[in-house]
């Protein structure tokens, strides 16, 4: 993972906030849903001020294939409709957890079990939680 102290420099000044409606938004869940990804789930951390970004978006996958498949089609989908690269790509190499940065928006493609072992619904209890 990052440094903490890198993440200070990733919010620009006049970084627009997103909302669920954003293009990028629905595109990732479009591209989730696409590839069969399973129990998605958004939550929003615009109220929390130590959060580093707007959304993250949580699935499941139950294989390996399927994890890659569906982050590949999440960067595919978001490139291509919207000309938009993730700040941050990173477990590929495990697929257990692959993690996709789009600054205002975290990606999290999931096996079930690291799913209920790192509990990120859990961890940012304060925010709203909505089922896709």
């Amino acid at each position: 993972m990052e440094p903490l102290a890198s993440l200070k420099k990733r919010n620009l000044t006049g970084t627009i906030r997103l909302t669920r409606n954003s293009k990028i938004f629905k595109t990732i869940l479009e591209a989730i849903r696409e590839k069969k990804g399973e129990n998605i789930v958004s939550i929003d951390l615009r109220k929390i001020s130590e959060a580093v970004s707007d959304f993250f978006i949580i699935c499941e996958a139950s294989n390996q294939p399927q994890i890659r498949t569906i982050a590949e089609n999440v960067e595919d989908k978001v490139r291509a409709l919207l000309s938009e690269k993730p700040y941050h790509t990173e477990g590929y190499k495990n697929l257990q957890w692959v993690l996709i940065d789009y600054v205002n928006i975290v990606v999290h493609v999931m096996y079930p079990e690291s799913r209920r072992f790192y509990k990120l619904e859990e961890m940012w209890s304060d925010a709203s939680i909505i089922n896709h």
